[in-house]
């Protein structure tokens, strides 16, 4: 069944259902136009949502970051942010694969509807002109043909009129004649319009029309299958982001399983333990004993109260409930920060301490690198001039080594404060690097003695102070074996010496400062710079 047979002469309704259709993609492409504004507006919601409660950089280092319950909660903003991101996806999607798809499709749907409907317009005028063309020979031949009539009615009635001549007989015979004529010539024209007409009518309703109205079907059809891609495709743009979202929800699950209460409990210790001890019982003070008191006041001692046994923090508030002052004060609502944290307890100032001085000494690490770095760099310029001036670089190595000694004093500064708190001093030395008049670089041991090797520096920065568990009885199993590359005088003490293509035990790693732990077959232990060796452990 097609429109060209069974809708031949229903060419309205053809022409108001297939612009009914194109109507409705326009509407469904609106629609999901919309659905992408709501997504879009959802999404940004959401990430505005996050990024309210999401913590500032400046405020990651709060205690409260280090609580599980509060880093979970972190992470369900991070997949909240996540989910949002699928959302604008979706919107994405949504509007390339559909809105801006179906828009493209229906303007083409559009001009190929107009073309066939130009088709049959066409058909339709070429149609009715031979049409008048038919009418006006018919109405010629009808008007013809009755002239004849009366000429032939005249030439009768002439012919049988006694009183009329001969030549007005022969004259009235000829115009009937005439006129017979012309009448039979529009007759023959007339058929041949009016089969004319006949054929081009039948060439239009049997195989134009049918031909236009089958296109329009066939244009129809595929605006209706175009359509229904695009409602699959409504749902299929979201099912594709469904597996990610599925993940952005697990992992809110997960940030929710991770809560640890027993290790949130654990770090409000940690970061609130103030390291004093519990304040003992308060003596009994029996002031009636003064009556018979001895004129020597070294038979009763003076009782001690919990303020003599805080010793230096006696004039503190010991209560565990302090009441609150009606008057402000500031300094007992803040105290005031000093730089060796004095104003916290010993057990928190420990802490604090000892985080400052790995950060300094982490400060200072790079600042050693960065002068072994110059120092290189200075070489190869002085060896290759044409690659660079050595003095260009004398600023940088001068403000590189103040900064090397400033932050070495700021290491001996922390370091006494934090054996004043009792805190163990597992400090950090670094091989100092000077450099001399030529601007070459030297490398200092860790006791401080130049090394007069010419061998090259090992890379990396290293410490001065080692372990002092050389003399354990019970001696560590190695862990792998190194080839000396350099000679090596290990000069300074918990080093050892060796040799150009020596074969050392390998007894301790290289924790990140450049040394490693080696013994020799007769049990000497020591320190070697790293970048000295070739090392191959055991597997």
């Amino acid at each position: 069944m097609d429109w060209g047979t069974d809708l031949w002469d229903q060419y309205d309704i053809i022409e108001r259902h297939t612009q009914s259709g194109l109507e409705l993609v326009e509407k469904y492409v609106k629609f999901v136009k919309e659905r992408t504004e709501i997504e879009q507006n959802y999404a940004k919601q959401l990430r505005n949502l996050s990024k309210k409660y999401n913590i500032k950089r400046s405020s990651k280092d709060e205690p409260e970051c280090r609580f599980s319950s509060y880093q979970s909660f972190l992470d369900i903003l991070n997949e909240m942010n996540d989910y949002a991101g699928q959302r604008e996806l979706i919107a994405e999607n949504m509007m390339m694969n559909i809105c801006i798809d179906l828009t493209k499709y229906l303007q083409e749907l559009k001009q190929e509807r107009k073309t066939y409907l130009m088709e049959a317009k066409k058909a339709q005028q070429s149609l009715e002109s031979t049409y008048k063309q038919l009418d006006s020979s018919k109405k010629r031949f009808e008007r013809e043909w009755r002239e004849a009539e009366r000429a032939a009615q005249y030439a009768e009635k002439t012919d049988q009129d006694i009183n009329a001549t001969k030549a007005d007989v022969e004259k009235a015979k000829q115009q009937a004649h005439m006129r017979a004529h012309v009448a039979e010539e529009c007759k023959n024209d007339y058929a041949a319009q009016l089969q004319k007409y006949n054929k081009e009518q039948n060439q239009f309703y049997f195989n134009d029309m049918p031909l236009i109205f089958n296109k329009l079907q066939d244009l129809d059809e595929r605006r209706v299958r175009k359509l229904a891609q695009g409602y699959i495709l409504f749902s299929d743009t979201e099912k594709h982001v469904m597996p990610i979202i599925g993940k952005c929800l697990e992992g809110i699950t997960k940030a929710g399983t991770n809560v640890n209460e027993r290790n949130d409990s654990m770090v409000v210790i940690e970061q609130n333990k103030s390291g004093f001890e519990r304040p003992g019982d308060v003596e009994f003070e029996d002031y009636s004993q003064g009556i018979n008191r001895a004129s020597s006041d070294s038979s009763l001692g003076t009782p001690k109260g919990p303020m003599d046994l805080l010793g230096k923090n006696k004039s503190k508030n010991f209560w565990l409930f302090s009441k609150r002052s009606k008057k402000f004060t500031p300094e007992r609502i803040t105290p005031t920060v000093t730089e060796d944290f004095a104003h916290l307890p010993p057990e928190q100032r420990r802490k604090r301490l000892q985080q400052k001085l790995e950060e300094i000494c982490k400060e200072l690490q790079k600042e050693v690198d960065q002068s072994e770095a110059l120092g290189k760099m200075k070489d190869v310029y002085e060896k290759n001039p044409q690659m660079g001036d050595p003095a260009s670089l004398a600023s940088q190595i001068s403000q590189t080594s103040q900064n090397i000694e400033r932050l070495r004093g700021e290491v001996n500064k922390y370091e006494t404060w934090l054996a004043e708190a009792g805190g163990r001093g597992d400090t950090l030395r670094y091989k100092s690097h000077t450099f001399n008049n030529n601007g070459a670089h030297d490398v200092q041991s860790p006791d401080g003695a130049h090394s007069d090797e010419s061998t090259p520096d090992p890379s990396q920065a290293i410490y001065a102070e080692f372990d002092d568990d050389f003399e354990d009885d019970e001696l560590a199993a190695p862990i792998g074996k190194c080839t000396a590359m350099y000679n090596f005088p290990g000069a300074s003490e918990g080093t050892i010496s060796m040799q150009e293509g020596e074969v050392l035990a390998v007894v301790e790693e290289d924790k990140g400062d450049g040394w490693t732990r080696v013994r020799r077959n007769n049990g000497d232990e020591g320190y070697i710079p790293t970048s000295y060796v070739t090392i191959t452990l055991n597997k």
